[in-house]
């Protein structure tokens, strides 16, 4: 598989929500974002910028009701996009750490993609909500992200007085870090494990 075939469309609509999804692992960071939750397109628009994925999110979802289904809802499909546009995971890299600092706030996050789903958060954030976001909503994404892309997955808030920060720089190391795991490894034709898939 070469890096230009690392791509993937998924759709989906519930009751809850509608969504159209692309996602390039090896693009340029560019993005085109609308979920109805200014401060979460704003997220997406940062994960992409700083993963180098080009992103596009459509999300038409139950915003009268809250945001939950919405946020949670596109984490599922950009999972769902991972997973895809990974393939057998044949030559990446597997395994990356990243630790993100904006301002006061500190985020790090520990990924394997291991196709086995496992997620653990530690932390908190110090307000309620950001804009019509709220903010506990950043670790279900985490959470749902992970399930979905079968990554095994361990975020957590080191430290911080704002949840912009927080929530911003929690998005950036995912971003990071899974750009980082996701990387071909020229030395390594095969997949990283001893079983022989992922």
């Amino acid at each position: 598989m070469s890096e230009h075939d690392r791509v993937a469309a998924v759709s989906r609509e519930t009751s809850e929500t509608t969504i159209d999804l692309t996602l390039a692992i090896d693009g340029d960071g560019d993005s085109e974002v609308s979920t109805g939750i200014g401060f979460y397109d704003h997220m997406l628009a940062s994960f992409a910028k700083h993963g180098l994925f080009d992103l596009t999110v459509d999300c038409d979802g139950d915003l009268e009701i809250d945001d939950h289904h919405t946020v949670e809802d596109v984490a599922i499909c950009l999972g769902e996009a991972f997973d895809e546009a990974l393939g057998d995971k044949r030559g990446i890299r597997r395994y990356a750490d990243r630790r993100v600092p904006l301002d006061e706030a500190v985020a790090s996050v520990v990924v394997d993609v291991a196709g086995r789903p496992y997620y653990e958060f530690s932390g908190a954030f110090s307000q309620e909500s950001v804009g019509e976001f709220t903010s506990v909503m950043a670790d279900h994404f985490a959470m749902s992200l992970a399930h979905n892309a079968g990554l095994t997955l361990h975020a957590e808030i080191e430290r911080g007085d704002n949840a912009h920060h927080e929530v911003e720089a929690l998005f950036k190391a995912l971003a990071r870090a899974l750009d980082d795991a996701t990387r071909l490894d020229e030395r390594r034709s095969d997949t990283p494990s001893t079983k022989g898939e992922l």
